[in-house]
């Protein structure tokens, strides 16, 4: 009989976008390869079915519990072999469908970064940490991608197995190395100037990115200074209002979601981030990679990447002055920029793709080779 694994999602485009690598090694070793998410069902390749899932933000939505029981139902009918469930909301309800069920399938969450932390207002840090302790029974094998999260999981026993990982591997294939010449470039076609100092943050819009504190410490910056902010969601128009308000709309632009991203960096000096928590970013490894010092919040998945005035700069999360600050210092000395590039460079190359990947599906395979019984527990 043919094997089967089913990859969970809160929405189709973090499959996309973070896993498809994955699905087309499941397929490669010939097993039939199913995608759950919430919204409607989209195209996803390398998956032989794809199923769309009623999940909303809310944790408390009817739909999300009754996405809990189709997945049940699912899981009953086409006994997978393994399940992969990823973001916060899809593996809650993910794991929520397991729980009691007998002869169920291994399950891995991996953690794309918990949405609490040690600033968390306690009700909500404690609502969250419930709901990973009341799943965690059905957690078989849990990966992490800082450090936060791992001795957090250690902490609260998240997980039958707990592991570390660098995250799930960035394709840099598609990243343009910084140059001087592919900056004049990428400068001329947009109608850049040369004098400008250029930021870019490539995020979804939304108050855990917190793009309102770049727009608000701009405001602290010297004119020639600009900054890029890429993305779609629900803040933007918000954002868009703000940057009006404060005069700032021939300093800021907004070009939407990117896809051809790896273009833009030459286009930059630095690469900043607001984020209040992250897993292991993307945006922030790229950027690296690339060659281009960053500015970011001092949160978890920040600090795990960056060591300040070593690989970057850091502030603490919020603090327009010392965001501003931070920025300010970059652009009044090239000779910085340049060494935390380089260096950042250096550092980020253990994340990419083709190191990361063998030992992510080293872990796949790992709890694969368990026993039915310690499974169950």
């Amino acid at each position: 009989m043919k094997k089967k694994v089913l990859f969970t999602a809160s929405t189709y485009s973090h499959i996309r976008h973070f896993h498809l690598p994955y699905l087309e090694y499941y397929r490669k070793c010939g097993w039939e390869v199913h995608v759950a998410c919430g919204g409607a069902a989209q195209d996803i390749p390398g998956a032989d079915r794809v199923i769309s899932l009623p999940l909303e933000k809310s944790m408390s939505s009817p739909e999300n519990f009754r996405a809990a029981r189709l997945l049940r139902k699912l899981i009953r009918e086409e006994r997978y072999s393994l399940i992969t469930t990823h973001t916060a909301l899809a593996a809650f309800f993910t794991r929520l469908a397991l729980l009691g069920m007998k002869n169920r399938p291994p399950l891995v969450n991996m953690v794309h970064g918990y949405l609490f932390d040690d600033d968390t207002p306690f009700f909500r840090q404690q609502l969250l940490l419930a709901a990973e302790r009341i799943t965690a029974p059905c957690t078989d094998l849990l990966l992490t991608m800082n450090d936060w999260d791992y001795q957090t999981a250690l902490q609260h026993r998240l997980g039958k197995q707990i592991q570390l990982v660098p995250g799930i591997g960035v394709d840099f294939s598609r990243i343009r190395q910084y140059t001087s010449a592919g900056r004049q470039a990428a400068r001329k076609k947009l109608g850049v100037s040369e004098d400008a100092f250029v930021l870019f943050y490539a995020a979804e819009f939304s108050a855990r990115k917190s793009q309102e504190v770049l727009i608000r410490a701009m405001a602290k910056l010297p004119s020639h200074v600009l900054l890029i902010l890429a993305g779609d969601g629900v803040q933007l128009n918000a954002c868009r209002d703000l940057a009006e308000s404060l005069h700032l709309t021939d300093r800021i632009s907004f070009p939407g979601y990117i896809h051809n991203i790896g273009a833009w960096y030459p286009l930059a000096d630095a690469a900043v981030s607001a984020s209040r928590s992250e897993g292991l970013p993307f945006n922030v490894m790229e950027a690296m990679y690339a060659g281009i010092p960053v500015v970011a919040s001092s949160v978890k998945g920040h600090t795990d990447l960056i060591r300040d005035g070593q690989t970057g700069l850091l502030y603490p999360y919020g603090d327009i002055t010392a965001c501003a600050e931070q920025i300010l210092r970059l652009s009044k000395s090239p000779e910085l920029c340049q060494t935390l590039g380089t260096q950042a460079r250096e550092s980020v190359l253990s994340y990419s793709l083709d190191q990361v990947f063998p030992a992510v599906v080293d872990q796949y395979t790992s709890l694969l080779s368990l026993p039915v019984e310690s499974l169950d527990g």
